[in-house]
C-alpha cells in the first residue's frame, strides 16, 4: 500500500452508499499541513512513488515525491529570501506551468496564502483582486503580456509595491526570476513552529468566484481543505492507486485544486498536465491516451469536443472511470460518449466554496443529468423562498445545513462579511444554485437563481431547454437566456454555437426550433435564436448567461422572434 488515506480517514472501504454516507469520516491533527503532513511523508516513505506527470507540445518531465519536496523546500527557501512571511497573500498566474505545484506547496509551507488566477486577466481584472485580496507578491508566466498588466496595476495603485517573480528565461527590471532563484537555493527546509507554525483554522487559500454573476468574491479555504476532497479524488472521481489521474482545468480555476493535487495524492493516485497554448480536442486525446490516464474529469464543455472526434483512433485501455462537473451534463453528451467508451459518465456538484458536495459515487447507478446525491457531510436540503423543505418534484434553493461545518467548506469571503452573512445564514449555507429531488433521493440541476427564467407564468430552467437544443445534431454549444417581453414578461432565447458543416439560416432555426417542441414540453422552445461564433465564458468553462442578458437588455426581443 502507497497512500496516505487510511492516514485520515479510519475507514476507507463501504458496501454501500448510505455506509458511506453514515460511516465516512476524517481525522486530523490540530496543525495539519498538506505540503509535510502528505507531500513530505511520501517522500520520507515513498520516495521514487510519482506525483506529477507533467507535459507540453515539446517536453514531459516526471516529478517524484522526493522531487517535489525538494523543489518545495528550494522554492520556500526563495521566497523567504523575496520577503513572503506567514499570512502574506500571493497571487500565481502560472497556467500549468510545473512551477504552480512547487510555489503552492512552498507557500503552505510558509504559511502564505495562495491565490490562484487566470493569465487572461487584465489590468482592471487585476487591479481588483490586488486590493481586494490585499495581494503583496505576483508569480507568473511571461507571455501573454501578463508581466505588463502586473507592472499596469502595480503603477495604477500608488500605494502598493509589490514583489514580482517571472516563470521564464532572462531578466526584467523589478522582477525576480523564479527558476534561477530556485535553482540557487537550498533544498533544505525546517517546519516552522511555534506561532511561525499553521494551525487548521488558518487561511490556506484564496480562490475568486468565477463572477458569472457579479464580481468575483474571494473565497477563503482552511488548512483543512485539502482534506475535504478525499471525497472528490476517492469517492467521485475513483482514482486509482498508483493510477494517473487527468483533470481538465487551468490552474487559475479552483477545479484544479478539485483534480490536480490534493485529494489525488493523498488517495495515492499521480496528476497528469498537459500545459497546451490552447485546447484541441484531437491533442488532448492523444496525450491521455498515450500517458495511460486511468480516470479523467473534464466539464460538460469539453466532452462536447471531444465525442465530435472519431475517439476510435485513441487508445483508451487504461481508461477506467469519467466524471464531469462545472455545468449541468447534457444526456446527448452522456449519450454520446458511453456510446464511443463503454463508460458512463458520472456527474458531481460542487462550488468554489465546496468540495464535491453532491455526486454519482460508485454505489449510485447513474441517472444521465441528475448530480447525484449528497457527499457525507454534506446535510443538503432544497428550501424554497419562504425557507421551507421542498416535496420531492419541488423547485427549492440548494442549501447545506451548517450546525456541524463539513470539512472542505469556505471559512468566508475575504473582507466582504456581508456577502458571507448573506450566503450563511439561518443555520444554512445557500448556494444559490436550484434543484429538485426525485424519488429516488437524486438530485437534478435547474440552474442559478438569476438563470431562472419566468415567462408566460412557468418557471423555466436554461439547462433542461439547452439539453434539448443540444440534442439537434447542427449544435455544438448553447446558452438559454430570457429576454424581456412586454406580454409574456420574458421569452427563451438560445444562444447556439453551431457545429462544424453547418451556417446559420432561418431554415435552421425554424428546424431547431421543432426539434425542441418535440422533445420537451412546446412551451419551453426558444422564440428567439442568434448564431454566434463563441459563447462568453468563465475561465472554468461556465456559460456567462449574465453577459448575454446584459447585452440584450437594450433590445426587447434581443434577436428575431418566431
Amino acid at each position: 500500500m502507497s497512500h496516505l488515506l487510511n492516514k485520515f480517514v479510519p475507514k476507507t472501504e463501504f458496501e454501500s452508499y448510505k455506509d458511506f454516507k453514515e460511516n465516512f469520516r476524517i481525522e486530523f491533527p490540530e496543525n495539519f499541513n498538506f505540503a509535510f503532513d502528505v507531500v513530505d511523508e511520501y517522500a520520507s516513505k515513498y520516495p521514487e512513488k510519482v506525483g506529477l506527470v507533467w507535459c507540453d507540445d515539446d517536453q514531459e518531465k516526471i516529478f517524484t515525491f522526493r522531487d517535489l519536496k525538494n523543489y518545495s523546500n528550494k522554492t520556500a527557501n526563495f521566497l523567504r529570501q523575496c520577503g513572503v512571511e506567514k499570512g502574506d497573500r500571493v497571487i500565481l498566474t502560472l497556467k500549468s506551468r510545473y512551477e504552480f505545484w512547487f510555489c503552492l506547496l512552498a507557500l503552505h509551507k510558509l504559511g502564505a496564502i495562495a491565490i490562484p488566477a487566470t493569465h487572461m486577466l487584465k489590468t482592471k481584472d487585476i487591479t481588483y483582486r490586488i486590493t481586494s485580496a490585499g495581494i503583496s507578491m505576483a508569480i507568473c508566466i511571461t507571455e501573454n503580456g501578463v508581466p505588463d498588466y502586473f507592472d499596469e496595476a502595480e503603477a495604477q495603485l500608488k500605494d502598493t509595491k509589490l514583489l514580482k517573480a517571472f516563470v521564464g528565461d532572462g531578466e526584467r527590471e523589478g522582477w525576480f526570476n523564479l527558476r534561477e532563484g530556485i535553482e540557487k537555493a537550498s533544498p533544505e527546509f525546517e517546519r516552522p513552529k511555534g506561532d511561525a507554525e499553521t494551525k487548521v483554522s488558518d487561511v490556506s487559500i484564496g480562490l475568486f468566484s468565477s463572477g458569472t454573476t457579479g464580481l468575483p468574491k474571494m473565497v477563503n479555504h482552511s488548512y483543512t481543505y485539502p482534506l475535504g476532497h478525499i471525497i472528490t479524488a476517492k469517492y467521485w472521481q475513483n482514482v486509482l492507486e498508483d493510477g494517473l489521474h487527468y483533470t481538465i482545468a487551468d490552474t487559475g480555476w479552483g477545479k484544479a485544486l478539485w483534480g490536480q493535487i490534493y485529494g489525488q495524492w493523498i488517495a495515492g493516485s499521480a496528476v497528469f498536465i498537459y500545459d497546451y497554448d490552447r485546447f484541441d480536442a484531437a491533442h488532448v486525446l492523444d496525450k491521455a491516451s498515450k500517458h495511460g490516464v486511468t480516470t479523467f474529469c473534464a466539464p460538460p464543455t469539453i466532452y462536447r469536443f471531444l465525442i465530435k472526434e472519431d475517439l476510435s483512433k485513441y487508445d483508451f485501455s487504461n481508461l477506467q472511470y469519467v466524471v464531469t462537473a462545472g455545468e449541468p451534463l447534457n444526456p446527448e453528451v452522456y449519450n454520446k460518449f458511453y456510446e464511443f467508451t463503454g463508460l458512463k459518465l458520472r456527474e458531481g456538484f460542487g462550488q468554489t466554496e465546496t468540495v464535491a458536495s453532491v455526486a454519482n459515487f460508485p454505489w449510485i447507478k447513474p441517472k444521465p443529468g441528475s448530480m447525484g446525491k449528497p457527499s457525507p457531510g454534506y446535510d443538503v436540503m432544497l428550501l424554497d423562498k419562504e425557507g421551507k423543505p421542498c416535496d420531492v418534484g419541488e423547485e427549492g434553493e440548494i442549501c447545506f445545513r451548517i450546525h456541524k461545518r463539513p470539512i472542505g467548506l469556505f471559512t468566508g469571503y475575504y473582507r466582504k462579511p456581508e456577502k458571507t452573512r448573506e450566503a450563511c445564514h439561518g443555520g444554512y449555507y445557500h448556494t444559490g444554485d436550484t434543484a429538485w429531488k426525485d424519488e429516488d433521493g437524486y438530485l437534478w440541476f435547474v440552474g442559478r437563481n438569476d438563470d431562472i427564467i419566468k415567462s408566460s407564468g412557468y418557471r423555466i430552467g436554461p439547462f433542461e431547454v439547452e439539453s434539448a437544443v443540444i440534442s439537434h445534431p447542427s449544435v455544438l454549444e448553447c446558452a438559454i437566456t430570457g429576454v424581456p417581453h412586454p406580454i409574456r414578461g420574458q421569452v427563451i432565447k438560445a444562444t447556439i454555437v453551431l457545429a462544424k458543416g453547418y451556417k446559420p439560416s432561418e431554415e435552421l432555426k425554424k428546424d431547431i426550433q421543432n426539434h425542441v417542441k418535440g422533445v420537451t414540453a412546446p412551451y419551453k422552445y426558444p422564440r428567439v435564436v442568434e448564431f454566434v461564433e463563441e459563447l462568453p465564458k468563465t475561465i472554468s468553462g461556465k456559460i456567462k448567461r449574465v453577459e448575454i442578458r446584459e447585452k440584450d437588455l437594450g433590445n426587447v426581443s434581443g434577436g428575431s422572434e418566431t
